[in-house]
């Protein structure tokens, strides 16, 4: 595995296992005990998935030492606010059932946003978590959130895969020193990337599938990715792709697959803060 360091000097796998969208919590035990068996050691979860308590069960049942393992989960809308945050941080720590956070995340650029980062500073310099970041945040609302604020985000994690790929808030969150992450990496199974040609085609050169092309392309951009695999087969060959490598002229003709606009949703428009601000979850 090869790792990011992040802006306080912590290593972070630069690829790991996503919880998202698993339709009961003894699957998604079952795919967490999977993955660590794999190889994997960062794990995203988020009180939203509902999943908290699954995760900490499969992270208890793995045997694997807690220092060896790379957790982060994340705040929702209805939970933001100083005294909200550390009472939502607590629930979460305790259904994940560790002493501590390695990446805590606002989950949504929506809500009490500055209450809830005074409270994250607060458990990162008590050593409840290593590191605190952001997700969904455009570069204006990082730069907003770090103007104002003494511990810079570690990590924005935002949507990013060939169709998306993000270039300009990359090279932004790059030249201030923020880590970018990536979820959606295979675009959710929409618009058949798995199955372009000529990510297929490229494949083929070095012996791989599309989807271990992706996750090159990523790890050549420095992008931690984060992604489900629900076989073992398919798990095992998605962190296998560090024997190749795509040549410039290879990641140059990535490029062009880049529409510059999200597939999944679009922060710009007021129904979609509307619907996300009043989602409400059982946490």
């Amino acid at each position: 595995m090869e790792y990011a360091v992040l802006n306080n000097g912590l290593k972070m796998p630069l690829m790991g296992i996503g919880t998202a969208q698993i339709d009961t919590a003894d699957q998604c035990e079952q795919y967490v005990q999977r993955a660590i068996a794999a190889g994997y050691r960062l794990i995203d979860t988020a009180a939203a998935y509902q999943n908290e308590e699954a995760v900490g069960r499969a992270i208890k049942a793995s045997g694997i030492q807690r220092n060896e393992l790379f957790l982060t989960t994340k705040l929702w809308i209805q939970d933001s606010g100083y005294k909200e945050t550390k009472q939502a941080f607590d629930r979460s720590k305790k259904r994940l059932g560790v002493d501590y956070i390695d990446l805590y995340l606002i989950h949504q650029p929506i809500g009490d946003i500055y209450g809830s980062w005074r409270a994250m500073e607060e458990l990162y310099e008590a050593g409840e978590i290593k590191a605190i970041g952001v997700s969904n945040f455009s570069s204006d609302r990082l730069a907003d959130l770090m103007l104002f604020h003494k511990v810079k985000p570690a990590i924005n994690q935002i949507e990013v895969h060939p169709y998306c790929q993000a270039n300009e808030i990359h090279q932004y969150m790059q030249a201030v020193n923020v880590q970018t992450e990536a979820w959606g990496v295979f675009a959710g199974g929409k618009s058949c990337l798995l199955k372009n040609d000529e990510l297929v085609r490229l494949g083929k050169k070095y012996k791989k599938t599309a989807a271990q092309v992706i996750l090159r392309w990523m790890l050549q951009r420095r992008i931690v990715s984060v992604f489900k695999a629900v076989s073992m087969e398919h798990l095992k060959k998605n962190i296998d792709i560090l024997d190749f490598e795509l040549t410039d002229k290879e990641l140059l003709q990535m490029m062009h697959f880049d529409t510059r606009q999200s597939i999944f949703i679009n922060y710009n428009l007021p129904e979609t803060v509307q619907r996300l601000g009043m989602t409400r979850f059982a946490i």
